[in-house]
């Protein structure tokens, strides 16, 4: 059986097969993160993955009114951040399913359904799916068109590296993975080094890089 829901922190708006928006109300805004590994489930012994690559705070009318005031009591912008319908949207890139508790870096078989419960997953769910010898699901990342690629891929490793018992090694195995992916591309590959060197406490190895 799948591990129990944990933190729930939204529900889903619009999906596809590459990946999902769900929403959530900004009170909730403290619990996803840029990068962070979530879950949505697809039937009651299986689950999409992704990864949180943007999140989008939109306007209503009542904010723009606000915004051109001369003075917003703090009383009225706490009851806005509070009660507003406006959902926090975010957009969350498919990296992989669980399926009878086996874990694919593939797409998965359908999309999520629309009001489908969005759930950050813990440290046990990540360590099992960003396992070293299982790092496939990290060209879902180099190949996304819409995400930032060097500085989601940085969000990520630094928040699912605390999650293993020995976080540089799974760093370094990650970015070696990386440099193997991006081997015949070797302009993205120094961009995207250039931005997981601010999560890193050691100098990157170039061991595997192979030179255009």
């Amino acid at each position: 059986m799948p591990p129990q829901p944990t933190i729930q922190i939204g529900r889903l708006l619009r999906a596809g097969m590459t990946g999902f928006v769900a929403g959530c109300r900004v009170s909730q805004v403290d619990a996803p993160s840029f990068g962070a590994l979530v879950r949505a489930p697809l039937t009651p012994s299986s689950a999409v993955f992704g990864l949180i690559y943007d999140i989008r705070i939109e306007d209503d009318g009542l904010v723009k009114q606000l915004v051109t005031a001369e003075s917003v009591d703090e009383h009225v912008i706490a009851d806005n951040r509070i009660n507003r319908n406006v959902p926090i949207e975010m957009s969350i890139l498919a990296v992989g399913y669980r399926e009878s508790g086996r874990i694919y870096h593939l797409l998965p078989p359908r999309p999520p359904l629309s009001l489908d419960t969005l759930y950050l997953c813990d440290e046990a769910e990540i360590r099992a799916f960003t396992g070293t010898e299982r790092l496939g699901y990290l060209r879902f990342i180099l190949q996304a068109q819409d995400a930032p690629t060097g500085e989601l891929l940085a969000a990520h490793i630094k928040q699912a590296a605390t999650a293993h018992p020995d976080p540089a090694a799974w760093k370094e195995a990650a970015t070696q993975e990386i440099i193997a992916l991006l081997r015949d591309d070797y302009a993205s590959l120094m961009s995207i080094l250039s931005a997981l060197a601010e999560v890193q406490t050691y100098p990157i190895s170039h061991s595997k890089r192979e030179q255009p």
